[in-house]
This record gives structure tokens, C-alpha cells and sequence, in this order.
């Protein structure tokens, strides 16, 4: 067997959770709220079956084990960072990280990657999806505002 490069492979897991939210800024009056985010403003919410969809940077395929990370190791942390966190809950009133962020599905995005970070070796993590329906998807890549 001849001797081959190192091969580097991307890996993404998905996983799917149902939730729902209210779209409602503290910051504006019930008037302001209901303009801007019209029917996803209605008091009583709305749900989703949200996928988020997690890829790691391209790293060196293990010559003995075949892997860039095991996905269970992978699998384990998504377990832990969305869905135990977001899995059937309401996330204005469960998950206390949106008690003062709007549950957009951007600002969902960055809890997901602030989660994962957590729990991946550190520099591995890539981006973020959610799919808020087929139509709706934010793509998170860890990046801070450019506002200086």
C-alpha cells in the first residue's frame, strides 16, 4: 500500500425539535411589536419543527479510526447543547437565555453555536443552520458585530 496525503473531511450532523416562541421585543410597545412582527406576535405563539445542522471545519481523517470526530461523540453534544435545552419547549418561557432576547430564529442560531462551542473541542465548529420551515434558514458562523 502506497503512502496517500492526509485527507481532510467535513463533518455536519442535523438533528430536528419542535418548539414554539413569540416574536415580541421588550424594547417596543404592543402597537410597534404587532406592525413589525404582524401574526408571529400573537400572544399565545406559534411553533416550528425547527432542524439545526451543525458542520465542523475540514479536519485530517484519522488514518486507524477512518473519522475526523466520532459522530457520537458529536451526536452527544447536539443531545446536550439543542436539544435538551429547546426539544418541546416554549422558548420564551422555558429557555431563560430568551427571557430578554427575542426568539428569532437568527438569535437562535447564536445560542445553538454559544452551546456548542461549550462542548466541542475548541476552533472545530464551522457554522450553524436552522431551518426555521423549508423557506426560512439562518446560517451562523460564530461572527461579532461589525459596528466599531
Amino acid at each position: 500500500m502506497s503512502p496517500r496525503s492526509a485527507r481532510l473531511a467535513r463533518l455536519s450532523r442535523s438533528v430536528t425539535f419542535s418548539a414554539c416562541h413569540r416574536l415580541h421585543s421588550q424594547s417596543l410597545s404592543d402597537e410597534e411589536n404587532l406592525k413589525l412582527f404582524g401574526k408571529c406576535n400573537n400572544p399565545n405563539g406559534h411553533g416550528h419543527n425547527y432542524k439545526a445542522i451543525s458542520l465542523v471545519l475540514p479536519l485530517q481523517i484519522d488514518p486507524v479510526s477512518g473519522m475526523v470526530m466520532n459522530l457520537t461523540d458529536l451526536k452527544e453534544c447536539m443531545q446536550a447543547a439543542i436539544m435538551e435545552p429547546l426539544d418541546h419547549k416554549n422558548l420564551d418561557k422555558d429557555v431563560p437565555y430568551f427571557s430578554e432576547v427575542v426568539s428569532t430564529t437568527e438569535n437562535l442560531a447564536v445560542f445553538i453555536w454559544d452551546n456548542l462551542q461549550k462542548l466541542l473541542p475548541q476552533g472545530i465548529l464551522h457554522k450553524v443552520e436552522v431551518h426555521e420551515t423549508e423557506q426560512n434558514v439562518v446560517v451562523y458562523k460564530g461572527e461579532e458585530s461589525m459596528v466599531k
